[in-house]
Order: structure tokens, then sequence, then C-alpha cells
């Protein structure tokens, strides 16, 4: 009697552990606290890209830059736009298609830290331009005429450069 007691006592005891260790349905992945969000969202989060953060959208480059990627942006901070010439920034944001242009000479496809970066001659953009890259004595990287202030900020799908100046296509002829 004492051994059916004890057989029917480590059923259920085992019938036990087996239900509390059943995994619940599995549910879809969310971003875990502190992991990056993509590019568009840390852009749209930072009050330090307020105007790029508006070109993006007005541009039609949200969609895009939400992607999967991998992409690394040089992105102008506020003050960068504030260096164009008076109204240029608010009349661009009027012009999509030129607007677009000059963002995706930001773009380069691919993920490219400051130190991969300043290890290059030029990155391709987004827009099909090689933009020189280099590295100041005192260790700073730049692109094109922008110097990176902000190195290596990280993004679910590439990493972001905060950069001091607007980059500008080429003038055609």
């Amino acid at each position: 009697m004492k051994r059916l007691l004890v057989f029917v006592l480590c059923c259920a005891l085992c019938a036990a552990i087996l239900c509390c260790g059943k995994k619940k349905k599995e549910e879809p992945k969310q971003e875990t606290a502190g992991a990056p969000g993509g590019i568009v969202e840390i852009v749209a989060g930072d009050g330090r890209f307020s105007t790029l953060s508006a070109a993006i959208d007005a541009a039609g480059l949200a969609e895009t830059l939400a992607g999967e990627g991998p992409f690394t942006l040089f992105a102008p901070i506020d003050s960068a736009f504030a260096k164009l010439p008076p109204g240029a920034a608010e009349s661009l944001l009027q012009e999509a298609p030129t607007l677009k242009n000059i963002l995706l000479l930001h773009v380069v496809p691919g993920k490219f830290t400051a130190a991969e970066a300043a290890g290059m001659k030029s990155l391709m953009t987004a827009l099909g331009d090689l933009v020189p890259v280099t590295l100041t004595p005192k260790g700073k990287v730049t692109f094109g005429a922008a110097a990176v202030v902000i190195a290596d900020i990280p993004a679910r799908n590439g990493v972001i450069h905060a950069i001091d100046r607007v980059l500008l296509p080429p003038s055609e002829p």
C-alpha cells in the first residue's frame, strides 16, 4: 500500500512539474528594453535631429530607412540645417524630389562604424555619388565637407553618425 501511495505521489509531482514547466504559446518577439530602435525611430526620438526627421517624412524616405538595411546615415543635426541660406531648409521641405536626392547623399548602404569609414577613402551613397571620408590629424572623421560630431549611434538596422553640415549634390552644369 505504501508503494502505491509513493507511486501515486511521484506521478502527481511529475505531472505538476510538467504542467508548470509547459511553455506558453509563443508571442511575436518585441524589442527588449534597451535594444535600439530603427534609424527612423532614433532620428524621430532625438531632439537634435528634428529638422532631419521632418525632411525624411517630407521626402517619403521614412519607409525605406525603416527597412531592414543595414544603412549608415550621416545625419545632419539641426544646427547643420541652420547653416543653409535663410529659408533654404523650409523651401526644401516643399520640394520632395530635390530633398530626396539631398537626403540620399547622406545614406550609405551597409553598416560602417566611424573607424571603418575612416579606413576608407570614400563611400558610395544611396544617390550613387562617391563621398570622400578622411580622418583629421586630431582624430575626427569627416564625410565630404561635414565633420562627424557624434559617432556610432547604434540602430537596429544600421548606424547613425551625427554631422555638422548638410551635404548638397554637386550642381549640374
